[in-house]
């Protein structure tokens, strides 16, 4: 049996350096995937909650933003620190509301705080340029500065990581930050908060909120609210990034993904089967990062097939707190549901069902909602397994005649996350990764994920707005830049006024 608490917890935001109940009389509840019990009740904002939290932003940016860099950075140190002495803990709120293996989420934290080692160094991504004696007696130079008060409006996959690619580089740069969290996971948002705190920011520089479409709908047209961070949905991503454009915010909104992996013939087929069985069913398929296709090239079809489901048998699926397990539930019965449905179809329309997971049974924990590995051979571009983001432990296999083949169907698809080849040919990949339309290429890499000083993002409809988010892009997206021109002459040397523009 698992270590999993089954006591019902009220689950507060955290406005202006408290938690508060708020004002707001709705609730939500929180669920253990693993066990299918109902463990927290969420409060939900009220409109008076939303506005009480963003005139506490507004009053801390504006004394945020005039902290020097050194004392902003100070805090940040302090702030990594602590997150890397709260793993575990942060970790065990992580699978215990998403479900997904302590390993799995106490690495998510890590690739979260290499953002926030990014942020520690923001005084030199914040350098601007000196133009000396542009003209006479002129000089030129630039800077930039924070946008104001953020929001970020986060999915349920990464509770920790997700939010850890926006605020600490919001935070850095000089702005007030709000997170709304998912509602179906959104313990580790508050335990977060409390670690800002005691590092020594502010308050009401970081604050959490809860919510759901009333609340997100007030983030986006909230006069006092300078820019939107999102990660989720496309259908989601596009209404964020139309609703909060309109109403004059920078927006940056990542919506959803389909992953190829192309496999070539001349991949080390062991290699390839390993990463691509941990990519399709780690964390249970619930990454934006994924594998959900493998693209079989000529040769390469029966053999990896073959590989895929000898891993996938090998797949301990468990609760999270199990040390032995790969893979846990997915996070609602909805989702459970909506795969078995989507398998189903795909069987129906002729898809060969190598592996199958949607009945499977978990000892003791039979109420959790569990999905087994599920692989799908055959499949044609038209099935739902392919148009859909399924976004759960099923992973489909097309079969291609050539790379070009490969690549025209990667080209063709609405999405452009990530994708990944496998080859032992330079060429190969080569052509691949500048041919593709997708944001981030692996090559014998199946979650390419960039590192903190790069920028995570796709193209296409896997992503809303101009920037990408953290590293550079993330620096640009929370600051504007200025240009000042200056002259500071002597009263002999001031020259006469001209109704002409300058020019020298």
């Amino acid at each position: 049996m698992s270590a999993i608490a089954t006591e019902v917890t009220e689950i507060l935001h955290f406005i202006n350096g408290k938690a508060t109940a708020g004002a707001g009389t709705e609730t939500h509840p929180v669920y253990n995937p693993a066990t299918g019990e109902v463990t927290g009740q969420l409060r939900l904002a009220s409109p008076a909650d939303l506005d009480e939290t963003v005139a506490a932003a507004v009053a801390a940016a504006a004394s945020w933003s005039e902290t020097s860099l050194v004392k902003r950075t100070k805090i940040l140190f302090r702030f990594q620190q602590l997150l890397t002495e709260h793993t575990d803990e942060l970790a065990r709120i992580v699978t215990s509301e998403h479900g997904k293996v302590l390993s799995d989420a106490a690495g998510e934290i890590g690739r979260g705080i290499e953002v926030v080692e990014f942020a520690c160094g923001i005084s030199q991504a914040l350098k601007g340029e000196f133009s000396d004696q542009v003209s006479g007696g002129i000089d030129v130079f630039s800077f930039r500065q924070p946008l104001g008060v953020v929001a970020g409006i986060t999915p349920f996959n990464f509770p920790i990581m997700v939010p850890l690619w926006m605020a600490p580089v919001a935070i850095a740069t000089g702005n007030a930050f709000i997170l709304k969290p998912s509602e179906r996971d959104p313990s580790a948002a508050l335990l977060i908060a409390e670690l800002f705190k005691q590092a020594g920011l502010p308050d009401g520089v970081f604050q959490v909120l809860h919510g759901g479409k009333e609340t997100v709908d007030g983030l986006l047209t909230h006069p006092d609210v300078d820019g939107i961070s999102f990660v989720g949905s496309t259908p989601i991503a596009k209404y964020v990034h139309e609703t909060a454009t309109k109403h004059g915010k920078r927006v940056q909104a990542l919506g959803g993904a389909k992953n190829h992996a192309v496999i070539m013939p001349d991949a080390d087929m062991e290699l390839a089967a390993d990463h691509i069985n941990a990519a399709a069913f780690g964390s249970a398929g619930q990454r934006c990062m994924a594998i959900s296709v493998a693209v079989a090239v000529g040769d390469a079809a029966d053999a990896l097939v073959d590989k895929l489901a000898e891993r996938g048998r090998g797949v301990n699926v468990s609760h999270g707190f199990d040390e032995k397990a790969d893979m846990g539930p997915v996070i609602t019965p909805a989702s459970k549901s909506r795969l078995q449905k989507i398998v189903s179809e795909a069987e129906e329309a002729g898809a060969a069902l190598i592996l199958d997971g949607r009945d499977l049974v978990v000892k003791d924990h039979e109420n959790g909602f569990f999905v087994g590995p599920t692989i799908l051979d055959k499949v044609s571009r038209e099935m739902s397994a392919y148009t859909e983001e399924i976004f759960g432990p099923v992973l489909v296999v097309l079969r291609v005649a050539s790379l070009e083949e490969a690549i025209e169907v990667v080209n063709a698809n609405p999405y452009g996350n990530g994708t990944a080849i496998f080859t032992s040919s330079g060429a190969h990949a080569r052509t691949y990764t500048r041919r593709i339309h997708v944001g981030m290429v692996g090559v014998n890499i199946p979650l390419p994920v960039p590192v903190a000083w790069h920028s995570f993002g796709g193209w296409k409809d896997s992503l809303f707005g101009e920037h990408h988010i953290y590293g550079p892009d993330g620096v640009r997206f929370y600051t504007r830049g200025k240009a000042v021109t200056q002259r500071w002459p002597e009263p002999a040397q001031a020259s006469t006024a001209s109704f002409n523009f300058p020019s020298n």
